[in-house]
């Protein structure tokens, strides 16, 4: 393997920070963090560009700052996508097999898949992903992998993640000024579920809850694929300007606050705990009760939860999360968030950390890590996934080539 091939980076550009990670690869499929940079993100709303020259600046910090500490130059990324315009839907194509042996190959995968891509898309629209969910073989369903199987008939049910065209592009356009190419866009609960959930999770049933800065992310996960997707426009940020308001202070005290002493469950407080509160206007700071700041946090906490519950029962899958619900991203940091979420989902909750990497996994182990960490993870399983079916040879390996694209996320 070429020095070059031996480092994934990921790129997280986010609405209150742009993260970039350097992994490499290790023997045995291991993979170790080389390289952190995080740089405070601005021209960037809700996972979308607004400023592009200040969001350039923003990205060329993080991924300066990670060359440094990893000591290589990046020239490529997988890069999260994130925003309110991400959009998901379930599809299913079908196709007769051909070849007189009726035997399934990987051709007639292709087809199924590109028939089941095959839906019409408003303007300004594009795929990003088309996720494998099961493949039905003359009626025969629930098939992981049907090559090699015999039948005169394939179904396949998929997941297509689709975005706005625009919002794509400037985000590309931005990181390329930046000075790095885009190997890859990668939706962001996509990356976070490669870092957080484990394969039993994802079989069983769960939901993965991203609480970023601009907006909150779903992924509803059962029988090892993914079945839903959605989009909130409410997150962390939304807790700052709350304090900032509430308690009349400027936005930046508001944020090192909610960090230093917020909890989203008031009655986790002790009625006697008191707080510094800075003011704004040159004017002396004030003491206030702790517990003042958490019910100021509790109602949008609780809006939140209540606005992921209402998505997951739309879409139908309130029975199906055997495993309960994963809370990641950088909200899910603060104090309280999984009492007060096992108070309205009444499922099991946990907060979900990066894991299965080396290196500086203490320095990436936090939920707020979860997405970059997630998309070097995400090519690292991609790369093999390369590695395996360029060796093939003759005219597979030109149809693996063809594949490149579309296979990705299920071989």
């Amino acid at each position: 393997m070429g020095r070059k091939n031996r480092y994934l980076v990921g790129l997280d550009v986010g609405t209150s920070k742009v993260c970039a990670i350097v992994g490499e690869l290790v023997a045995d499929n291991g993979l170790d963090i080389v390289g952190i940079g995080v740089a405070e993100s601005r021209g960037i709303r809700r996972g979308v560009i607004v400023n592009l020259e200040a969001a350039v600046d923003s990205i060329k910090k993080a991924v300066d700052e990670a060359e440094l500490m990893a000591g290589v130059e990046i020239d490529a990324v997988h890069l999260s996508m994130a925003g309110p315009h991400i959009k998901g839907f379930n599809s299913r194509g079908v196709i007769a097999v051909a070849g007189k042996s009726r035997e399934i190959t990987r051709d007639d995968v292709r087809r199924a898949i590109e028939a089941a891509k095959a839906v019409s898309l408003p303007a300004g629209r594009e795929i990003l992903h088309v996720l494998p969910q099961d493949f039905v073989v003359d009626e025969q369903d629930g098939i992981g992998a049907p090559v090699g199987m015999t039948g005169a008939r394939l179904e396949v049910n998929v997941h297509i993640v689709t975005s706005a065209t625009t919002a794509t592009q400037n985000l590309v356009s931005c990181v390329n000024r930046a000075g790095v190419g885009v190997i890859d866009t990668v939706v962001e609960q996509i990356g976070a579920a490669e870092a957080v959930l484990t394969s039993d999770e994802k079989e069983l049933g769960v939901a993965l809850v991203d609480i970023g800065g601009g907006t909150t992310d779903i992924a509803i996960f059962e029988r090892g694929s993914l079945w839903h997707t959605a989009v909130i426009g409410v997150g962390g940020d939304h807790f700052t300007s709350d304090i900032a308001v509430g308690l009349r202070m400027p936005i930046p005290d508001a944020e090192k606050l909610k960090r230093k002493c917020g909890c989203a469950l008031s009655a986790m407080v002790d009625e006697d705990e008191t707080i510094d509160v800075a003011s704004v206007g040159g004017r002396r700071s004030r003491v206030m009760a702790r517990r003042i700041l958490s019910e100021i946090l509790q109602p949008r906490a609780e809006e939140i939860f209540h606005l992921v519950w209402d998505e997951i029962r739309r879409a139908g899958y309130e029975k199906s999360l055997n495993s309960g619900i994963v809370l990641t991203g950088g909200g899910a940091i603060l104090e309280g968030m999984p009492e007060i979420a096992e108070q309205i989902f009444d499922l099991p909750i946990r907060r979900g950390a990066p894991t299965g990497i080396g290196g500086l996994a203490d320095h990436v182990g936090s939920p707020a890590f979860a997405t970059a960490v997630g998309l070097v993870l995400y090519g690292q399983r991609h790369q093999v996934v390369e590695a395996v079916r360029s060796s093939g040879a003759g005219a597979f390996g030109r149809v693996a080539g063809r594949l490149k694209g579309l296979f990705r996320e299920f071989f």
